[in-house]
């Protein structure tokens, strides 16, 4: 493992504009990228958390894809955000992974919010992803995914005497202020239960159901201290990642030899 630079891209989406956004979020992209190797948006940066899904909803030959896949190639990072995708009759929150390399790979949330109707709108995901980055082993998630510990259990490798499952679990978000309090107190769980780096990235701003964003993205060691907390306000900034810290502390706190064995059921 080497070290990571990560970039946080804490913005306020435009609502239902996905040419504004690409602009918008383009732009902060190319601030931080010549200091990055991951650069994490928020959750639907195209379009904001929006259940209107067949309005904006693209396919994965959409414009959007394409222009995250082209600007992941062009900056020379890695970019990770979720968007609006649909396939045949089903919409999906789905995150996508664009590599340099112009490959990419995606994970479809899973846990689907359904105090706001999500649920009856999109469909779920069943598969969690693990990608690689410099080493680390990387969990991507969306944002309602992160309250549901059981399905974010960082379990041992299998034939290794101390490698985890991941090394780092991020969260994409669209998170708003009233439920701030569990927002912050669920990342530092996760970094804590899962001997694991967390990074949490949420939006800003006003939505267009007149909700407010308080940001707080954040950056978390595995003992759930910040490394950086982000206000309430557009933030871009780059933290690296010591991948030192992180195996020296498995090492001395070896919790994951204690876990309980269990499979998921995912039917």
């Amino acid at each position: 493992m080497q070290a990571l630079n990560v970039s946080l891209i804490q913005g306020a989406t435009r609502w239902h504009d996905a040419p504004a956004n690409r602009e918008y979020y383009g732009d902060l992209i190319r601030r931080v990228a010549a200091q990055s190797d991951l650069v994490v948006l928020p959750e639907t940066f195209l379009s904001g958390f929006s259940n209107d899904t067949r309005a904006s909803a693209e396919t994965m030959d959409g414009e959007g894809v394409a222009w995250l896949r082209a600007l992941a190639c062009e900056v020379d990072a890695v970019l990770c955000g979720s968007l609006a995708i649909r396939e045949g009759d089903t919409v999906y929150n789905r995150l996508l992974w664009a590599r340099p390399d112009g490959s990419f790979a995606q994970y479809d949330k899973r846990h689907l919010f359904r105090m706001a109707g999500e649920h009856t709108r999109y469909g779920g995901g069943n598969e969690r992803l693990i990608v690689e980055l410099k080493g680390w082993r990387i969990l991507p998630q969306v944002c309602y995914d992160l309250r549901f510990p059981v399905w974010l259990r960082n379990r041992r490798l299998e034939g290794s005497a101390g490698g985890m499952d991941y090394d780092l679990a991020l969260f994409v978000a669209n998170w708003p202020a009233p439920r701030r309090q569990p927002w912050r107190t669920l990342l530092r769980a996760r970094a804590i239960e899962n001997l694991s780096y967390v990074i949490g990235v949420n939006r800003v701003g006003v939505d267009g159901n007149d909700l407010p964003y308080a940001g707080d993205s954040a950056v978390l060691d595995p003992i759930g201290e910040p490394l950086v907390e982000l206000g309430a306000q557009e933030q871009v900034v780059t933290v690296k990642l010591d991948p030192a810290l992180l195996l020296a502390h498995r090492e001395r706190f070896p919790a994951w030899m204690d876990a309980d064995h269990f499979k998921l059921d995912l039917s």
